[in-house]
């Protein structure tokens, strides 16, 4: 096999619960994932040496070094299987860089699935999942997909049953934000305002209305800790946020550390409707509808 070519999701966090901040400089979370169809591809090609080229929405915002996860991961998989591997990582984007969708960290799942196959290994998905959770704590979400709850760091999951398909738009903003400088912020607002920061727990409303598809009931229950901190780092998003609201949106909320915007809208019909008044109005650089959930990284 001379090239391997693998699709890789975007999510969206329904809920983003922030704990306390840990003496190893993380917090523990309540992470729900949920997988969404605005995929990276990344194609695997063999090599003598480990490579990276990037196309597509702002690929020059991405790292060709070793500062990029897929470099990271293909080279943590040939450690761990204990050989010298090289790889052509070609990485064709679609999900926005540094918005809040994890596109990095799908990228290095990516490679994972990709370099596997094309190296032939045939690793099972349990040592897939342990090499990506070393590398960042939204990579074995990428490799899983569907729904899912995240806890520790957000690496250790338990998939989540949904019913029907939710649709979305996702509202991207002009530049990206530091996942690091946001919680940064986090930290500072709730340390500003005395805030008691409670231990992490999921909401029982918003399980439910995934068990059961019930959008409206989700859209209400839509929450990220994050999110008061990006908006202060961020102040346009408050007005992308309240035009989204305007137009009929079920739920409105940062995805993740943003500063792409997610909208829940009732059907396929308002999906595009919405996107329409958010590109018009002019508060976000590009507006996409997009449903869920879907697979993690899978070749194609």
């Amino acid at each position: 096999m001379s090239s391997v070519t693998v699709r890789v999701p975007a999510k969206v966090n329904v809920q983003l619960a922030v704990g306390p901040l840990r003496d190893d400089g993380y917090h523990d979370l309540v992470n729900v994932f949920h997988a969404v169809s605005i995929y990276d591809e990344v194609e695997a090609k063999e090599s003598e040496a480990v490579k990276i080229s990037v196309t597509g929405d702002s690929a020059d915002q991405v790292p060709l070094d070793d500062g990029n996860l897929a470099i990271q991961a293909a080279r943590a998989l040939a450690k761990h299987a204990g050989r010298s591997y090289g790889v052509d990582l070609i990485i064709r984007k679609a999900i926005p860089v540094a918005g809040g969708m994890a596109g990095g960290s799908a990228d290095a799942a990516g490679a994972l699935v990709a370099c596997n196959e094309l190296w032939g290994l045939g690793l099972p998905t349990e040592d897939l999942m342990e090499i990506a959770a070393d590398l960042g704590s939204d990579v074995p979400f990428a490799l899983l997909g569907g729904t899912a709850v995240g806890t520790g760091r957000g690496e250790q999951l338990t998939p989540l049953e949904t019913s029907g398909t939710f649709h979305w738009v996702f509202a991207v903003a002009d530049g990206g934000l530091s996942t690091a400088k946001v919680y940064a912020e986090c930290d500072r607002l709730r340390h500003a305002t005395g805030e008691q920061v409670a231990w992490p727990q999921t909401d029982d409303a918003l399980l439910d209305a995934l068990a059961t598809g019930n959008a409206p009931a989700l859209g209400a229950a839509l929450t990220n800790d994050l999110q008061a901190a990006a908006l202060m780092l961020r102040p346009s998003l408050a007005r992308t946020l309240d035009v989204g609201r305007g137009h009929g949106a079920l739920g409105a909320i940062v995805s993740g550390s943003g500063p792409t915007c997610a909208f829940l809208a009732a059907d396929a019909e308002h999906a595009r409707d919405l996107a329409v008044a958010l590109t018009s109005t002019e508060v976000c650089r590009t507006a996409t509808p997009a449903e869920g959930p879907t697979p993690g990284a899978h070749a194609i």
